[in-house]
C-alpha cells in the first residue's frame, strides 16, 4: 500500500468535503481516504494512489463541480507551474532545481538566502526573515495556491457584496418612502448580483441530481420568499449568507495561515563553507554549512566551529537563548542570534526537525477525533430530516389553517437552516487550532484522537530522569579504590546512558587515560559486566551486585550509586546526583490544580526518588523499577485512578509509552520520541505537561460548545417558527451567523496565553 497527499483546490464547503471523503472511501481500490478541510488536503492510501486520480476527481466533482487535486511533493517543487501547489504559497516561475522551501521563490537573485520564503528584490545576503514578501497584500490567505488568483476571487466576492448591499439599502429606502415598484426593482437587481454565484452552483448541482446542496436550498428558500412577496427578506437573507460565507472563509484561511506559517520552517537553500549555495534538499549528511547571525539553523547538525546563542523558541517554545560551541548539537528551525557558526549536517532535510514538525502537524490534522466522525455521520441525516420537516410544515398546517403564506415562509426559513456546515466545520477547526496552539509552545500533538484521550486523563505518571530532573548527572562522591573512576569510565565509555556519560566526563576532566575492555556485556536495568586488563569487573547497581552475589558494606548518601566489584569482591562506589528542574515543582502544582493525580516511576534508588517526590509534591513514588516493571505499575495506577498519561524520554520507555492511554515524550525531540509518543514536548520544561493537558481540555470544550450552540440556535429558530414567530433573518443567523461564531470560537485557541 502507498500513501499520497493531494492538495485540494476550489473546495469551499466543509460539509461537501465530508461527502467527497465518503464517496472516495466507497471505492474498492481505496484502503483509506481522509480529507482535512482545515489544510485542504486529501490523504489517499491505495495500491497505486496516482492511478486513481482521475476517478476520485470525477467523484469529487459530482459534489463540488470545480474541485481539483494536485499531488503534493514535499521536498522538491521543481517546475511548479500549476495553481494550487501543495507547499503552501505561490510558486510561479520555479526555475531552479530541487527547491524545498515550501514557498514562493520568484526571481531569487541573492546568494545564501535560507529564510524559507519569497524574497523578491532581496538585495542583501543571508536573509532569514521567514516569510513571503511578494504578494501578501490580502489578509490570511493560506489556500495553498497562487495568491494573485486568490486575491482576485476574494476581491470579486467583496465587490459583489458591496454592490448588492448598496442596491439592498436603496430598495429599503425607496420602499420606505412609498415608491414600491422602484424598490422592488432595486431588490431584484440586488438579488441577481448577490445570488449569481449561488444560483449558478445550484443549477449545476441540480443537473447532477443533488437537491440537498446548500446552494440549491438557499436558492429555493430565497426564490420562494420572492414568490410570497417577501422581496426584502429574500435579498437580506442572500446578503447575510454571502457575508457570513466570506467571513467564515477568511477566518478559516487566517487560522490555517497562522498555523502553517508557524510550523513550516523548512529552508529554501543552504550555504556551504566554500561559499556555494545549494537547494536544501540536495544537502547531504557530513556537509559543512555556514550559518550567519540572524539565519535559521537550516538542518539538524553539530557545531564544528564558532560560538553563539541559539533562539530555540520556534521549536521548543523556550524564550531563553541557549549557548552553543564546537561539539554542541543544533536543531533545524532555531535562530542563530549572535556569532557565525559552521555546522556539520547530521540529517538531510527530509529527516531534519523542521520537516518532522511539519509532518507531525499535518498528520495530526488528518487524525480525526471521535467527535469529528460522529458529527460527520450526524450531518448525513440532519439535512434530510430538516428538509423533510420543512415540506411537512409547508403543507400540513396550511391545510388546517389556510394560511399558506405564513407556513410556506416558515418552511423556507427551515431550508435556510438545513445546511450543517457550522457543525461539520467547527469541530475539526477547533482541533486544528488546538494542534496549532500547541505547536507554538513546542508541544506536538499527534492527532485529534490523542487530544481527546488527553481530555480524559486522570493521572500523570512521570519518569524521573530527564522529565523532573535535568538528566545532567555529576559525580558527587568517590568512595573506595583510588583507580575507581578510571575503571568505571573505561567500562562506561561506549554507553549512551546519562549516568555513564557523567562518569566518562568526570574522568576526562580529571585527565585520566581510559582503557579499552577486552570484553563487555550490558545487562539492561542493572549495569555492565566487563573484562579489563584481565580483571573481571562489575559496574552497576545493587541488583547487579546481588545477581553475582557480591557482598556490600553499608552504603550512605542520597543519589544514584554506581557500585564496582572485581572478581566478586566490592571495590567501591561512585555517588552520582541529578539536579531537579526549576519548574518541576510548579508543574506538579499545576497538575494538582487541574485535579490530576501524579506519580513517579524510576529505576533509581528509593532515597533519591523519595527526596525528589518530597520537594515536588508528587503523590506516589515507585523506585528501583526495571523497564518491564514500569508497565505493570502503570496498569495498576490506571485501575485505581482512571486514564493515565505517561511522560518519559520516548527511547528507553517505549513499552510504557505504548501501554499508557496517552504517551508523552519529554526532551528535545529525539527520533524515537517522535515515533513512539502521542504527544511530544520539544522543550524539556515540565510545565509543558499541564499546558498540553490544558490545551487538550480547552479544545474538547470548544468543540462541544460549537456543536451544542449550533444545535440549540437551530432548534430554537425552528421552535419559534412553529410557534408563529418565523423569521428568515433568524434563520440566516442560525446558518451563516452560527457558522461564523463557531469558527471564531475555534480559532481563539490560537490566541491563548502560554
Amino acid at each position: 500500500m502507498g500513501q499520497q497527499i493531494y492538495t485540494i483546490e476550489n473546495l469551499c464547503c466543509a460539509n461537501c468535503a465530508a461527502k467527497i471523503e465518503e464517496k472516495i472511501n466507497s471505492l474498492p481500490e481505496v484502503e483509506s481516504a481522509v480529507i482535512v478541510f482545515a489544510t485542504k488536503q486529501l490523504r489517499l492510501t491505495a495500491d497505486d494512489p496516482d492511478a486513481l486520480l482521475e476517478k476520485i476527481t470525477n467523484l469529487a466533482r459530482s459534489v463540488e463541480p470545480d474541485v481539483e487535486f494536485h499531488a503534493q511533493h514535499r521536498h522538491s517543487h521543481h517546475h511548479h507551474e500549476h495553481e494550487g501547489c501543495a507547499c503552501g504559497h505561490d510558486h510561479q516561475h520555479h526555475e531552479h532545481e530541487g527547491c524545498s522551501c515550501g514557498h514562493d521563490h520568484h526571481h531569487h537573485e541573492h546568494e545564501g538566502c535560507s529564510c524559507g520564503h519569497d524574497h523578491q528584490h532581496h538585495e542583501h545576503e543571508g536573509c532569514s526573515c521567514g516569510h513571503d514578501h511578494q504578494h501578501h497584500e490580502h489578509e490570511g490567505c493560506a489556500c495553498g495556491h497562487d495568491h494573485q488568483h486568490h486575491e482576485h476571487h476574494h476581491g470579486g466576492d467583496g465587490r459583489e457584496i458591496l454592490v448588492g448591499a448598496g442596491l439592498f439599502i436603496l430598495g429599503l429606502i425607496t420602499e420606505g418612502l412609498g415608491f414600491h415598484l422602484p424598490g422592488k426593482i432595486a431588490f431584484v437587481f440586488a438579488y441577481l448580483v448577490l445570488g449569481r454565484e449561488v444560483l449558478t452552483h445550484a443549477v449545476k448541482n441540480l443537473i447532477r441530481g443533488r437537491m440537498l446542496d446548500e446552494n440549491f436550498l438557499m436558492g429555493i428558500a430565497t426564490i420562494g420568499a420572492f414568490c410570497i412577496g417577501e422581496f426584502a427578506e429574500a435579498v437580506g437573507v442572500m446578503l447575510f449568507y454571502r457575508i457570513g460565507e466570506l467571513f467564515e472563509e477568511k477566518a478559516v484561511a487566517r487560522s490555517r495561515s497562522q498555523i502553517m506559517e508557524a510550523v513550516d520552517l523548512r529552508p529554501e537553500t543552504v550555504t556551504r563553507t566554500d561559499g556555494t549555495t545549494i537547494p536544501a534538499v540536495q544537502a547531504k549528511v557530513g556537509d559543512l554549512l555556514l550559518v550567519r547571525p540572524g539565519d535559521r539553523i537550516p538542518l539538524d547538525g553539530i557545531v564544528v566551529s564558532g560560538e553563539s546563542r541559539i533562539d530555540t523558541a520556534p521549536i521548543t517554545g523556550e524564550p531563553v537563548p541557549v549557548s552553543v560551541r564546537p561539539g554542541s548539537a543544533v536543531i533545524s528551525g532555531c535562530i542563530n542570534t549572535q556569532g557565525q557558526l559552521v555546522i556539520r549536517t547530521e540529517k538531510e532535510l527530509s529527516e531534519s526537525m523542521v520537516t518532522r514538525i511539519l509532518n507531525s502537524v499535518e498528520n495530526a490534522a488528518a487524525s480525526k477525533p471521535k467527535i469529528d466522525r460522529f458529527i460527520t455521520r450526524f450531518a448525513r441525516v440532519y439535512t434530510p430530516i430538516v428538509v423533510g420537516l420543512a415540506a411537512f410544515v409547508a403543507i400540513v398546517p396550511s391545510l388546517f389553517t389556510g394560511n399558506w403564506n405564513y407556513w410556506v415562509y416558515t418552511a423556507l426559513s427551515f431550508l435556510v437552516m438545513s445546511c450543517p456546515c457550522a457543525l461539520v466545520l467547527s469541530v475539526p477547526l477547533a482541533f486544528f487550532s488546538g494542534i496549532g496552539a500547541g505547536s507554538k509552545q513546542g508541544i506536538l500533538f499527534k492527532g485529534g484522537l490523542s487530544m481527546e484521550a488527553m481530555g480524559r486523563v486522570k493521572a500523570v505518571v512521570m519518569d524521573k530522569t530527564g522529565t523532573l530532573t535535568r538528566g545532567d548527572f555529576r559525580v558527587q562522591q568517590i568512595q573506595g579504590d583510588p583507580e575507581l573512576l578510571t575503571i568505571a569510565a573505561s567500562c562506561e565509555q561506549h554507553s549512551s546512558h546519562p549516568i555513564a556519560a557523567s562518569i566518562v566526563e568526570a574522568a576526562r576532566e580529571a585527565g585520566l587515560e581510559l582503557r579499552m575492555p577486552e570484553a563487555l556485556e550490558e545487562i539492561p536495568g542493572r549495569g555492565i559486566r566487563a573484562t579489563l586488563d584481565g580483571r573481571s569487573i562489575l559496574c552497576g547497581n545493587e541488583k547487579l551486585m546481588a545477581e553475582f552475589s557480591v557482598s556490600l558494606p553499608p552504603l550512605e548518601g542520597v543519589g544514584t550509586r554506581v557500585i564496582l566489584a572485581e572478581n566478586g569482591a566490592f571495590l567501591g562506589e561512585l555517588l552520582i546526583a541529578d539536579t531537579l528542574k526549576e519548574s518541576s515543582k510548579d508543574a506538579v502544582a499545576h497538575l494538582k490544580n487541574q485535579g490530576i493525580a501524579t506519580a513517579m516511576l524510576t529505576g533509581d534508588n528509593e532515597e533519591t526518588a523519595s527526596q525528589i517526590a518530597a520537594v515536588t509534591g508528587i503523590d506516589e513514588v515507585h523506585a528501583r523499577l526495571l523497564p518491564e516493571q514500569k508497565l505493570s505499575v502503570l496498569q495498576d495506577i490506571r485501575r485505581r485512578k482512571g486514564a493515565v498519561m505517561y511522560v518519559g524520554d520516548g527511547i528507553n520507555d517505549a513499552p510504557v509509552l505504548a501501554g499508557a492511554d496517552v504517551g508523552a515524550a519529554m526532551g528535545s525531540g529525539a527520533d524515537a520520541a517522535i515515533e513512539a509518543a502521542d504527544v511530544v514536548f520539544m522543550t524539556s520544561d515540565p510545565e509543558a505537561i499541564p499546558a498540553a493537558l490544558n490545551i487538550a481540555a480547552a479544545t474538547g470544550r470548544i468543540a462541544w460548545q460549537n456543536v451544542i450552540f449550533a444545535l440549540i440556535v437551530k432548534a430554537l429558530a425552528m421552535a419559534l417558527g412553529l410557534l408563529g414567530f418565523a423569521s428568515m433573518w433568524l434563520a440566516v443567523f442560525a446558518d451563516s451567523g452560527v457558522a461564523m461564531l463557531c469558527v471564531l470560537n475555534s480559532i481563539r485557541l490560537l490566541y491563548r496565553k502560554k
